[in-house]
């Protein structure tokens, strides 16, 4: 059965859909992240009459005398038995019956089989172990019988082998094939010979998948893809059959094309606090509910769809207004990277102020060494987007504009006013002094050198409110600089940060307008990464890294699959999530801006270079006082990692 199926006649009955699915990370069933999530216990209790062990499955109903089962009867029901290969013992195999032992250990202690201290560190670490200790289950994903290991453990080929004729001579009733839980089971198994599943394998057999978890009632839109001509509201959930670039806010997202966990629309979800799911084929799906009043329940595992109530299917929009903390404007002097620091970050926006402190961070020692600076560059700051903003020209077209925007009806009718005011601000003259300002600079401090023209703006990384994605970037000037200021300048209007703004509360004339000038990186590897699990917040030590080739304005927008991989602190291991999608690559174009072409290779990182970023991740986290970074970063053509943005991980009521 698909997930959550729905038809029409469905919607006029009480339940629409209820389809239960695997979470991001296929992780090995295990008692420990149930305890640490507070999920209850399997249902399944033991059997009066069952053995602690079996030496073979000869059939499956051996297999289920012994078997646990964390959701029995459900979709993502993945019974399975914990198995110890004893090599001391003419690699005998002990099957264990896992409703009575929620640990190897628990059984290889009862069975006095452990040294008195308990189960040895080289148990997952040695090659000349004595105990092998995996997990045979059924995966619910293509009813293939799988066994796996610990990510952490440092199987070799031989142990792999051992393992694998173990189970071929023990298992009588299925064939049962390896599946690797980190990137170094891969390589273990390439070296043995032996085929093997994959997590990204197993992540693009999913019909379903949850980037942000929640509820919302909304009026449900079926839409081909977000342009000019689509008017959404923020009561809508809308199903998309491609990812955006950019979102205005909604009340909850669909997706038919799966995309990445850091890509902008997801970010603003978890800003927002409303759900973003991948649903395979939602376009087709749902269409039957097209413009119908719901309300959508989604977490890790499944989602659902009912009707909603004649209550709520007449929602009143009133954003509780929020005030912006007052701008520096006393501060008009250009700011180099060097002299910034988180204080600065009244005058010069929290982006660019946080790139001063990493910079420190790093000559202070407290990045791992071999991280490249911080690529240079200098503070245009809020005042002299004030004293341009000042302007009488400036300020009557700004006001003519909102009086015509407070009379629209419709985002659609906002998004062609919008789009005018910026093409009018764009050519807007600059006060005197200014542009010769900032080309001297330019020229002084970064030898007038290819620089990206970032946002830095005083609405940005609020609490609830993350502003990811919602103003412009303007990638490799090489001439105008003064063009790509007001460019940045004018994006201020952006139609998605208008709407995310009026959703918010937050008062349009509060907002001001910095400018970071930084040196531009030809990446060959570029990327996105957080401290934390963002598919199981619960688990700690983990770092999520997305990365592709080239400049990594593609891994945010999320339009394709970029490479995605966790490290888990503790163990050291990588998991491969997905492989990247993307065809191609963008690299700086010498005249300017960028250029598109073929991308080098499929595989994107090696293991060496997640680890890498991880730990430059976690420092960057301690660094900047703990709490979750999502972090912007690339691989220079000298192979050193290099800091691009960091800023705080915005999630809704979390």
């Amino acid at each position: 059965m698909r997930a959550a199926r729905v038809t029409a006649a469905a919607l006029l009955g009480a339940l629409l859909a209820a389809g239960p699915a695997q979470a991001q990370s296929d992780a090995k069933p295990s008692v420990l992240t149930r305890a640490r999530q507070g999920m209850a216990a399997p249902s399944t209790a033991p059997r009066p009459d069952a053995a602690a062990s079996l030496a073979a499955l000869p059939d499956r109903a051996a297999f289920d005398r012994l078997a646990r089962d964390f959701e029995p009867g459900a979709q993502q029901s993945q019974p399975h038995v914990l198995f110890v290969v004893d090599r001391a013992d003419g690699n005998r195999v002990h099957f264990i019956n896992t409703r009575r032992f929620a640990l190897h250990a628990d059984y290889l202690a009862a069975r006095h089989l452990l040294p008195a201290d308990g189960l040895p560190p080289s148990t997952y670490r040695s090659p000349a172990r004595r105990f092998v200790l995996g997990t045979l289950s059924l995966h619910p994903q293509g009813s293939r019988w799988i066994y796996e290991f610990w990510q952490g453990d440092r199987l070799t080929a031989e142990l792999l082998h051992l393992v694998q004729a173990a189970l071929d001579r023990t298992v009588g009733f299925t064939p049962v094939a390896f599946k690797a839980n980190a990137a170094q089971h891969e390589a273990t198994a390439a070296d043995a010979g032996l085929p093997v599943i994959t997590q990204a394998e197993l992540i693009r057999e999913r019909p379903y998948l949850a980037y942000n978890t929640g509820t919302a009632v909304g009026r449900l839109r079926v839409v081909a893809a977000l342009d000019g001509t689509t008017d959404i509201e923020p009561t809508d959930i809308v199903v998309l059959t491609e990812v955006p670039l950019a979102l205005s806010p909604v009340a909850g997202v669909i997706l038919a094309e799966p995309s990445t966990a850091l890509s902008h629309v997801n970010l603003l979800a978890k800003g927002w606090g409303i759900p973003n799911v991948y649903l395979r084929d939602a376009q087709t799906e749902l269409r039957a509910l097209d413009g119908q009043w719901v309300r959508l329940q989604a977490d890790g595992q499944r989602y659902r769809l009912t009707p909603a109530t004649a209550a709520e299917a007449r929602p009143a929009h009133r954003p509780t207004a929020r005030v912006l903390k007052a701008p520096d404007l006393q501060r008009d002097a250009l700011m180099p990277l060097a002299s910034l620091r988180e204080r600065d970050a009244g005058a010069c926006g929290g982006k660019a102020a946080r790139l001063g402190s990493l910079d420190a961070l790093r000559r202070a020692g407290q990045l791992p060494a071999g991280t490249a600076p911080v690529p240079d560059g200098f503070c245009i700051p809020f005042s002299h987007y004030a004293r341009f903003a000042a302007q009488p020209a400036v300020r009557a077209r700004v006001d003519q504009a909102l009086a015509a925007l407070d009379q629209a009806t419709s985002r659609g009718e906002r998004r062609d006013l919008l789009a005018a005011l910026r093409a009018d601000l764009q050519r807007m003259p600059l006060p005197d002094g200014l542009a010769a300002q900032w080309q001297a600079r330019w020229q002084q401090q970064l030898g007038k050198d290819g620089v990206f023209v970032r946002s830095s703006s005083n609405s940005e990384d609020l609490a609830n409110f993350s502003g990811a994605g919602l103003y412009t970037t303007v990638p490799n000037v090489r001439q105008q600089l003064a063009d790509a200021v007001l460019t940045v300048w004018a994006s201020v209007w952006n139609a998605e940060a208008f709407e995310a703004r009026r959703t918010a509360g937050l008062r349009h004339a509060d907002v001001v307008m910095a400018a970071f000038v930084q040196r531009a990186v030809d990446s060959r590897t570029s990327g996105v990464m957080i401290t934390r699990d963002p598919f199981d917040p619960s688990r700690r030590g983990v770092v999520y890294v997305s990365a592709k080739r080239g400049i990594g304005i593609k891994v945010v927008e999320g339009r394709r699959i970029a490479e995605q991989a966790l490290f888990e602190q503790r163990s050291g291991s990588v998991e491969r999530l997905s492989q990247s999608a993307e065809s191609t690559e963008l690299r700086l174009d010498a005249n300017g801006g960028l250029v598109e072409q073929a991308a080098s290779s499929s595989t994107v990182l090696s293991d060496e270079q997640v680890q890498a970023l991880a730990r430059l991740a976690l420092a960057v986290q301690r660094g900047l006082g703990g709490g979750d970074q999502d972090i912007e970063w690339a691989i220079g053509g000298d192979g050193r990692l290099v800091l691009l943005q960091a800023r705080p991980y915005v999630a809704a009521g979390r």
